[in-house]
């Protein structure tokens, strides 16, 4: 049987404060047990087999993402890949295809299961080199145990793979799930990465944030359930224009997204006193994205980092239907990231 993944949601989240950096300076650098060291070029990264998350990131020593401590509970979800859902399922309930299902709850106090349950499991290893790393489960195939409430037959391969870059933004780490449905039924699936960005030593509130969307997704105060699609045009929400985060708490979704030529779009959040940054890049295949503040109240350290996740699907999408991918019997789905330092 799978082993479970102890995931601490009451952990600190989110800048930087005096005193908040106690906590990860203890964060060991190196590979422990189950767990991977990649390094390229300026770049390393700590990847582990539990919850098959990013541990650690750094260029030229400087974290780019919000790092947790080895062998313990991953607090706030760090780093994990949240699948077969990302966000919100209102209830733990959804019907699909004319059945009805029930997942577990596991945000009990808004009545919510969070994040699928990909991050609750131990992956196996599918190859591993210096520079990258590739690992696996199968959600209820053979030997995998049954999910309640998700009678699919889902198979998942996440693989890390780190670039030095003929400059920091050309490297970085690129980030990939692949899902395969080896069932005989039609599956729903979503999924989306979940690191916290550091973008330099000042606090969260003088961080400079560029983020390419029109839209968010207003949601309910008490659930974070979706109400409706809202312009973002004179709305605290706009950083379509790159500007300052100040007190700004955001723990939301946005969609109408600008992609490049190519078909990429990118989020910077740069620290404009020690002139250095984090980006994330990102395709089609992820028209929302999550954007979260990590605040927290006392005595919780407050605002360590900037949740940035890009998403293929809305908070609750298994109960609204909107942009949940229909994995057919024998089709697979990818999605990628990547994740890279800016120096200004």
């Amino acid at each position: 049987m799978p082993q479970t993944v102890n995931v601490d949601q009451s952990g600190p989240h989110g800048a930087r404060r005096e005193g908040d950096h106690v906590e990860r300076d203890q964060v060991e650098s190196n590979a422990g047990p189950g767990e991977f060291e990649l390094r390229a070029g300026d770049y390393t990264a700590v990847v582990t087999a539990h919850a098959g998350a990013l541990r650690k990131l750094t260029y030229r020593g400087r974290d780019l993402v919000v790092p947790f401590a080895q062998g313990g509970p991953i607090p706030d979800y760090r780093g994990i890949i949240a699948a077969p859902w990302p966000n919100r399922l209102a209830d733990g309930e959804y019907t699909y295809d004319g059945a009805t299902h029930h997942v577990p709850l596991n945000e009990p106090e808004r009545g919510c299961a969070l994040h699928g349950f990909a991050f609750t499991r131990e992956w196996s290893l599918v190859r591993v080199d210096e520079r990258s790393v590739t690992l696996a489960i199968s959600l209820n195939g053979p030997g995998s145990g049954d999910e309640p409430g998700y009678p699919f037959d889902v198979r998942l391969e996440a693989s890390y793979a780190l670039d030095g870059g003929a400059s920091p933004e050309a490297g970085g780490l690129t980030w990939e799930v692949r899902a395969s449905n080896a069932g005989a039924d039609a599956a729903p699936y979503g999924v989306c990465p979940h690191p916290y960005l550091i973008a330099g030593e000042s606090p969260l509130d003088e961080w400079i944030l560029e983020l390419p969307a029109d839209t968010y997704l207003e949601v309910t105060p008490d659930r974070l359930l979706p109400v409706g699609e809202r312009p973002l045009a004179g709305h605290a929400f706009d950083f379509r224009a790159a500007r300052p985060l100040g007190a700004t708490q955001i723990d939301h979704a946005f969609t109408d997204i600008a992609f490049d030529d190519d078909g990429a779009a990118r989020v910077l959040v740069r620290d404009p006193v020690h002139r250095t940054g984090v980006g994330m890049a990102w395709d089609r295949t992820c028209p929302w994205i999550q954007v979260h503040t990590a605040d927290k109240l006392p005595p919780a350290p407050n605002r360590l980092g900037l949740a940035v996740e890009p998403m293929t699907c809305p908070p609750d999408a298994f109960t609204s239907g909107t942009d949940v991918i229909r994995l057919e019997p024998g089709a697979s789905h990818k999605a990628t990231w990547r994740i890279f330092a800016t120096d200004l």
